[in-house]
């Protein structure tokens, strides 16, 4: 058994026992979709320095990213937008964006490894893994795909919508961010079923209406 920072590198199966790590990001903000990845690695093509995405510099998980889209055997990044968030509920369009992560690789794996401790519905067997972005390298490598995309997308965001500081942020709940929600308003990209941008809302529309 090879590891690497706590990761477990039996879990890249050979060729013909395809498994695929699957992880999101964004489920915590108050603005954005939430982005999730699928990733097959390829045992023959070895990624150094794999780990949590959120234990890596921003410098690390870009060469990574990059690393990773060259040397994976498949790799699709998906999403679920605001607008699904609000209708189905953080949780249920999180599930949504990572079976629409997996339907999009171009090989289907022969098993989906899923961080955390919920599967979504799948077309082949799965199996949560809580803390898998520390412990299985193909989850650790769809952590870094999706953390990557989706904070290049808050960048651009920062520059749409400033005064938030959402490049900084990337739409969590920090002091910064409520301050600017409450005193601007939310943006097209806030989610209204989350209190604090729903609190928001009500107090511009009560405002209005004075």
């Amino acid at each position: 058994m090879t590891t690497q920072m706590g990761l477990d590198f039996s879990l890249v199966a050979e060729a013909h026992e395809l498994v695929a790590g699957v992880d999101e990001v964004g489920r915590g903000p108050l603005c954005g979709a939430v982005v999730t990845a699928a990733v097959i690695l390829d045992p023959n093509r070895p990624i150094l320095g794999l780990n949590d995405s959120k234990k890596l510099t921003e410098a690390r998980r870009e060469k990574l990213y990059d690393e990773i889209c060259e040397k994976a055997l498949s790799w699709h990044i998906a999403r679920a937008e605001v607008e699904e968030i609000d209708e189905l509920n953080i949780l249920h369009a999180t599930m949504l964006a990572m079976q629409r992560a997996v339907e999009g690789l171009h090989i289907t794996p022969k098993m989906a490894m899923i961080d955390g401790n919920r599967c979504p519905k799948l077309a082949m067997p799965s199996e949560a893994v809580v803390k898998g972005d520390s412990k299985v390298p193909a989850i650790a490598a769809a952590s870094i795909l999706a953390k990557v995309s989706r904070d290049r997308e808050m960048a651009a965001f920062e520059l749409i919508y400033p005064g938030y500081g959402i490049g900084g942020h990337k739409g969590y709940p920090t002091p910064v961010h409520l301050e600017a929600l409450a005193r601007l308003g939310p943006t097209p990209i806030h989610r209204r079923s989350f209190a604090p941008v729903r609190q928001a809302y009500e107090l511009r529309e009560s405002l209005s209406e004075v």
